[in-house]
């Protein structure tokens, strides 16, 4: 039996018409990995489960809206980093201003210009690697690979919020050497 690993890019679309998800994989299948959602629950579901490295995601949908999901994409300490694309028909610039101040990266109309969702989802996978680079510079001793005390300092605080909001206990043993 052959295992093969498939390290492309891992991309969830999200749309609540099945017509715009086939033509966001008819663009982007042959160079990324797709997930499929077409509701706001299922896309953080899927987030959640299988961490994307980008999110295509429709701004007007029944429930839980775009705008709302990438709040709460935002607010997540695991999820807050991946870039969130707009893809939608909403034209107007304060559509574009919300899209932006609830998180996302990036607003693309529909109906969608193949090579323009190509060049910016490349472009936004070079950034967030490149991101991704810098943060494991200022986290991880470079002699040892082992993370440093600025990240234990930044994971110290997260547990400690999540404990508070859970009312469950902390404990830490810190050993210097």
């Amino acid at each position: 039996m052959t295992v093969t690993l498939d390290h492309r890019p891992r991309l969830l679309l999200v749309d609540d018409e099945p017509t715009n998800l086939q033509v966001l994989r008819q663009v982007l299948q042959q160079e990324y990995r797709l997930q499929f959602a077409t509701d706001g629950q299922r896309a953080l579901e899927l987030a959640r489960e299988h961490t994307p490295d980008l999110i295509l995601l429709d701004v007007v949908m029944p429930g839980l809206d775009g705008l709302a999901v990438c709040q709460q994409l935002k607010a997540d300490p695991v999820l807050a980093n991946i870039p969130v694309i707009f893809v939608t028909a909403c034209m107007d610039p304060a559509d574009e201003t919300r899209a932006v101040e609830a998180g996302g990266v990036d607003f693309i109309t529909k109906p969608v210009n193949p090579m323009v969702v190509r060049a910016r989802v490349k472009t936004h996978l070079t950034l967030k690697a490149q991101e991704d680079f810098l943060r494991s510079l200022v986290f991880v001793d470079g002699l040892t690979g082992v993370a440093n005390r600025r990240r234990f300092d930044e994971a110290l605080l997260s547990e400690w919020r999540q404990c508070r909001r859970a009312g469950t206990p902390l404990a830490l043993l810190m050993i210097d050497i």
